[in-house]
């Protein structure tokens, strides 16, 4: 399979518990409902931009066990390509505790896994995928050794990288300057920058500009995002008022839907559009993948708000 996106995936099965409020320290609080469900940034990207049209493959390592086949279910159903999937014996996949609240907010405790184990290797075997790809994605859940080895055949080849530097971690002056696009969220921006904690987003994202990011692209929750580039006016985009059901997933939606766009061509402020409605919409759905919408639904979202 060719594919447009590559996504280097972290997959875990996220054990979901609905909870009226945070759990204080040493407390016992019922749940109302739980569930467990498809997880992990990675595989969350991948879906995300899958429905929204793009030919997708996947850089992953599974457990064999249950949760592990969970996933390789998923992402073909999906129409996901998993040629790329290691099967690891006699491990465990990962697996995220997810508390959420009545408001649609989250607490999440992520174990990785089998997903800890990727490295470098698992890019240079997918090196003839990675090259005639358009976009290649990534996040903070999977070790940087395997991110940093595919970003630098992605930018060999051409293709265009995005980076989700989620869970915030410090991060080498050599994975950024690969980065064309770098997605942290309002919190995860002055952790990158090593700035306080209450810095500006603005001067968070123009200290990651400095350190060699081509684009920072802020997400910021209901309020939508804002796109930092270099020597150009910051461009934002407001974001849609939507019925609440659990924010899970959102961000992967964002950064799946924006990794599409960008593979189909679309200029980087209209691909930011396409992912900023396609994570309103995901919003309005149960677990990570519940919500996430088609093509067909974004861009029904952006014709009714163009009228």
């Amino acid at each position: 399979m060719t594919a447009d996106v590559v996504s280097i995936a972290s997959w875990n099965a996220d054990l979901v518990s609905r909870v009226p409020r945070p759990i204080a320290r040493g407390e016992t609080l019922k749940a109302s409902a739980f569930e467990i469900t498809p997880g992990g940034k990675g595989s969350n990207a991948a879906v995300a931009a899958a429905r929204q049209g793009a030919r997708v493959a996947l850089i992953a390592r599974v457990g064999d066990d249950t949760f592990g086949q969970m996933g390789l279910d998923l992402w073909r159903a999906e129409g996901i390509s998993t040629a790329h999937v290691e099967i690891a014996a006699r491990e465990t996949s990962g697996v995220a505790q997810i508390m959420v609240y009545d408001d649609g907010d989250n607490s999440i405790a992520v174990y990785a896994g089998a997903s800890a184990g990727l490295d470098a290797g698992h890019a240079q075997a997918a090196r003839h995928t990675l090259a005639a790809c358009r976009v290649v994605i990534a996040s903070c859940e999977v070790p940087l050794a395997v991110t940093l080895e595919a970003f630098r055949m992605a930018r060999a080849a051409g293709a265009s990288t995005v980076l989700n530097p989620a869970p915030a971690q410090p991060l080498p002056d050599e994975i950024i300057a690969l980065t064309d696009v770098l997605t942290p969220n309002e919190t995860e921006a002055p952790i990158l920058a090593a700035l306080a904690s209450d810095a500006p987003v603005d001067a968070a994202a123009h200290a990651l500009l400095a350190r060699g990011a081509r684009a920072v692209l802020v997400t910021l929750g209901a309020a939508g995002c804002m796109l930092y580039r270099d020597g150009e006016t910051p461009q934002g985009q407001i974001g849609y008022p939507m019925a609440v059901v659990d924010t899970i997933g959102a961000g992967d939606t964002f950064n799946g839907a924006l990794a599409a766009a960008i593979a189909r061509g679309e200029s980087l402020p209209e691909a930011m559009r396409w992912a900023n409605a396609a994570a309103g919409l995901s919003v309005t759905g149960r677990g990570a993948i519940g919500g996430m919408p088609t093509l067909e639904q974004v861009r029904a979202l952006l014709g009714w708000h163009a009228r």
